[in-house]
């Protein structure tokens, strides 16, 4: 079933367009994991259909891909469309287009409100973007197509990935869970489990590619193959992944804690390109309160899990989604909150302000907090865990670790001479090149010993004898795509011991001594 309306539209005419030989594309991502998957989708589409990145010009066609859950998801929407009004008004043939999540809950009321938007898509057909834009120039009206279920798997869509050396693969989209506080089940669908050859398949051309690290992605990661029937099927998924040659790390998120079995905390340890890493959202440490979030687990067995999981891996980082200000949450309550965030030992935390979502059963339930109440205690747990934070990072302090070197660097890197990267547990490391030791590329990997630590990120600030550079194949396909994008040719695979030639690339900063 589906919805399709068209609108009036001020676009240009499409005689306009006869002179131009490629139209320029913008893709602005709010919301979870799974957005910035989509927003790949969006952008390999568009590219795929004849478009170009704008690169940080002003670009042709702007893409808002959404989210419905976050607060004040709307309102940002909103203020980005209103600040494009008169840039769209001056630029006659600008397009601009609204998907995901809020395009799926709002429909019309975005072209009401914004009725200078061109295409309205929502989160099953994804693909059907290039042909509502062509056809909103064509009819010079706008666009809304929103289907009731999934047309096209996103992972059978073309990509562009936001990154040569990782990369997500959806295994399922949808969630059958009916938590109070959360509308991702009216706006996703039902959970649809992917075939496991399919999506190994994927990660296999994804590695191919130069990918060296992938994240497996799912409303509730750890139920797939409930679709199918087979309960065991996530944890043989991870055993799978272990067996592809050149993969060297896999992560999921994000799991929940009702639906994580023992087989799943089995196949992480013994699987050595499984990272030692979990995000396990708690949403709240009262028992009460997980009760009517509709949440089918209960503190102890959520901390139960943690103790099986540091057992089997004891240098597991774990990290959380926590919700404050629940309706009906007492000082009480929060307190048990307090008491399990102190006890299970974080190494992040992902706060949120509990508010209203249009649409959710929590919506509507009575002893809504004010909001005063709800920022003092958000206050207080975010004190709690940054405290946490800085002493399990302090912990850090002497450990070798191996770093994934990425592409994008700290705020103060540059006035450090630092680069950035994650260690296996996903914990950001800022480190320094040694004077006279060979700068690592993006997708290469560096063992360094911690040297310090702060609440969000780990500093490591080597000697020459205590620099490690591995050169990866994700280095040398960072390397491709920098001559790529340069238009020169390609500089080929280095080895292990060759130098690599970095075409395009920024320079990186060197420690001086």
């Amino acid at each position: 079933m589906s919805s399709t309306v068209a609108y009036p539209s001020p676009s240009a005419q499409p005689s306009e367009y006869a002179s131009a030989p490629q139209r320029s594309y913008e893709v602005r991502t709010f919301g979870c994991q799974m957005n910035v998957h989509d927003s790949e989708r969006i952008s390999g589409l568009l590219e795929a259909a004849g478009y170009v990145t704008a690169g940080g010009e002003e670009a042709d066609v702007v893409v808002f891909n959404t989210c419905a859950v976050r607060e004040n998801a709307d309102n940002k929407l909103y203020g980005n469309l209103g600040q494009l009004a008169s840039v769209k008004q001056s630029r006659p043939g600008m397009q601009i287009a609204v998907g995901g999540c809020l395009a799926q809950k709002d429909r019309e009321t975005i072209l009401r409100k914004a009725p200078w938007v061109d295409a309205v898509f929502g989160t099953h057909n994804i693909g059907a973007l290039p042909a509502l834009l062509e056809r909103a120039r064509h009819n010079e009206e706008a666009q809304l197509e929103i289907l009731e279920s999934l047309d096209v798997f996103p992972s059978t869509l073309p990509t562009k990935r936001d990154a040569v050396y990782s990369g997500w693969v959806s295994i399922s989209v949808g969630c059958n869970n009916t938590c109070t506080f959360c509308i991702v089940p009216a706006l996703r669908g039902k959970e649809k489990d992917r075939r496991p050859g399919d999506i190994l398949a994927e990660i296999e051309v994804l590695v191919a590619d130069g990918a060296i690290e992938v994240t497996l992605l799912g409303q509730n990661v750890n139920s797939y193959g409930v679709e199918f029937g087979d309960r065991g099927a996530f944890a043989k998924l991870l055993r799978s992944c272990g067996s592809i040659d050149g993969l060297e790390r896999v992560r999921f998120t994000s799991p929940h804690p009702a639906a994580f079995t023992d087989d799943v905390i089995d196949a992480m340890a013994e699987t050595p390109n499984v990272a030692p890493q979990l995000h396990m959202p708690l949403q709240s440490g009262s028992d009460r309160i997980l009760k009517a979030m509709r949440r089918s687990y209960r503190s102890e067995k959520f901390l139960g899990i943690l103790d099986r999981v540091r057992s089997r891996m004891p240098h597991a980082s774990i990290s959380t989604d926590i919700i404050v200000g629940f309706p009906g949450e007492t000082e009480e309550d929060f307190q048990e909150t307090l008491r399990v965030v102190e006890q299970a030992r974080f190494a992040t935390a992902f706060t949120f302000q509990y508010s209203k979502r249009p649409g959710t059963p929590a919506a509507d339930l009575p002893d809504q907090l004010p909001k005063a109440v709800v920022q003092e205690r958000y206050e207080r747990l975010t004190a709690l865990q940054d405290r946490i934070c800085r002493e399990e990072n302090a912990a850090q302090v002497g450990r070798q670790v191996e770093v994934l070197v990425t592409a994008h660097q700290g705020r103060k890197d540059h006035e450090t001479h630092r680069l950035s990267g994650r260690a296996r547990d996903q914990r950001l490391v800022h480190f320094s090149v040694p004077e006279g030791a060979d700068t690592p590329r993006p997708g290469d990997l560096v063992t360094v010993t911690i040297t310090g630590a702060a609440a969000f990120h780990l500093v490591a600030d080597p000697s020459a004898s205590d620099y490690h550079l591995r050169r990866s194949r994700a280095g040398d396909a960072w390397d491709r795509s920098q001559a790529e994008s340069c238009g020169v040719p390609a500089p080929g695979a280095t080895g292990a011991a060759g130098k690599g030639v970095a075409l395009g690339m920024p320079s990186l900063p060197v420690r001086r001594s």
